[in-house]
């Protein structure tokens, strides 16, 4: 009779270990989620503008307009970008940071999917003297504006879905 209880428990406990593992453990698993495919995010020239010049230095504005499409938050670590009068590069800059590792912070945008964020900078440029006809056209705002550039992007975590890279050719 001892071994006939025995054999109810060890039946019962073998029952409860089979339930769980069929109806509990893919609740406690990591699921494949469906959140790798992100949509890339939309980027424009918001505004490219000569602020100030002299003979000496200009300063320029750049300034990017990003939405998100998708329905989570994105998070835009960096944009880099090249500016150019006709096809001579005048500068090359970044906004944000990749992130190098786990110890260094990085300076990075989290683009919501209800708004359009604008993200830019100031640029001060030297006269070298060896672009006179650049410098010309910024005195006169006659500037052929074309920029080129990546813009990088992942999910609102560093862990999640893959990097991904939007390349970028405006004219102004």
């Amino acid at each position: 009779e001892l071994m006939n209880k025995k054999i109810y428990v060890g039946a019962a406990i073998g029952a409860l270990g089979a339930f769980v593992l069929l109806f509990a453990s893919p609740a406690l698993l990591p699921q494949p989620s469906q959140e790798q495919s992100v949509l890339p995010l939309q980027i424009e020239l918001y505004d490219l503008s000569v602020l100030e010049v002299d003979e000496r230095s200009a300063t320029l504005e750049i300034k990017f307009k990003v939405s998100n499409p998708n329905f989570k938050s994105v998070m835009l670590q960096l944009i880099k970008y090249a500016i150019y009068h006709d096809d001579s590069r005048i500068i090359a800059g970044q906004i944000g940071t990749k992130p190098g590792g786990f110890v260094e912070s990085s300076n990075y945008f989290i683009i919501l999917n209800e708004r359009p964020s604008l993200i830019g900078e100031k640029i001060t440029i030297k006269n070298t003297g060896n672009m006179p006809e650049i410098w010309e056209a910024f005195v006169s705002n006659s500037l052929n504006w074309r920029v080129t550039g990546d813009a990088y992007s992942n999910l609102s975590s560093l862990t999640s879905g893959q990097e991904n890279i939007l390349t970028f050719d405006f004219t102004k």
